[in-house]
């Protein structure tokens, strides 16, 4: 009995241990980056940073504006969530509750597989095929536009959507669906009314995952958006995003440069919006599970 103990006191020592160093690394990292930030702060206003409108690095003066670059991500970003979200959760819904239990077993094996493809053969398939596709039928001057770059990341974010909210809406007790039916309920006002509802948070969580995945997303954006720093009139038009300007410039940057410390300061803005993004996913896991 005391040796049971002792094991159950190494296995949690071990296990807090292993809960301590990634909170360390996490906020290691977001000192690395608020270390440079703050070396490019102290040559470039943050007003001017965060408001500006021109990302002209190699300029006389130099501008560091991130509007061009966050906007950017807005626009891909928002519209691959509107493509994922109904798509994902429509199908998370079907595996569920109505797909027969061959099929439940054939979908589920080909969203594994969907999460498995590397981006970079995504990033070709866009180049290659989608690209001039979208080019064609929207006639427009390029097919490496933000559209494109939607698309591949909805594409990319269905794995994240689909299984965690297909788990959220099998979580969901049976005692529920029979109440429903025992009202009188058909089975779409019952998965409608009742098992959406409740299954919500997990949905919300699997919601927030999908587009933390998005946002830092690099390869597919820097090969098919066009990489145009720019406001973009539309999400037809090339553009930018924060992971592809740090991926397509900091090969070039001067190390010790303004121009070098701006990319950091980037990460910076991209680090906050992804831990904000997870953190609001992990509070509707949680209140899922609860």
């Amino acid at each position: 009995m005391r040796l049971q103990r002792i094991k159950e006191k190494v296995i949690e020592f071990f296990i807090r241990a292993i809960v301590f160093v990634i909170v360390l690394f996490v906020a290691l990292i977001f000192l690395f980056l608020l270390k440079d930030s703050i070396a490019f702060f102290k040559v470039y206003s943050v007003s001017a940073f965060l408001t500006g409108k021109d990302w002209l690095p190699i300029s006389d003066p130099e501008k560091f504006g991130m509007i061009p670059l966050l906007i950017g991500s807005i626009y891909v970003t928002l519209t691959a969530a509107l493509i994922a979200i109904p798509l994902g959760v429509g199908t998370a819904m079907y595996i569920a509750e109505a797909a027969p239990a061959k099929m439940k077993i054939f979908l589920k094996s080909c969203v594994e597989m969907l999460a498995s493809i590397p981006s970079v053969v995504l990033g070709f398939i866009g180049i290659v095929w989608l690209g001039p596709l979208i080019k064609d039928s929207f006639h427009l001057s390029t097919g490496m536009c933000g559209l494109t770059g939607s698309l591949l990341l909805a594409f990319m974010a269905l794995p994240t959507i689909i299984s965690i909210s297909e788990d959220a809406i099998r979580g969901v007790p049976k005692l529920y669906r029979e109440a429903a039916y025992g009202l009188g309920a058909t089975k779409w006002q019952m998965l409608w009314r009742v098992v959406l509802p409740a299954a919500s948070s997990g949905i919300i969580a699997s919601i927030m995952l999908g587009i933390g995945r998005v946002v830092g997303e690099t390869m597919v954006v820097m090969m098919v958006t066009g990489n145009s720093p720019v406001i973009p009139a539309s999400i037809a038009v090339p553009l930018r995003t924060l992971t592809a300007t740090i991926a397509s410039e900091m090969g070039e940057a001067v190390k010790g440069s303004a121009h070098y410390s701006s990319l950091f300061a980037v990460g910076l803005i991209l680090f906050s919006i992804t831990f904000v993004i997870n953190l609001v996913a992990d509070m509707f896991l949680h209140r899922s599970k609860r």
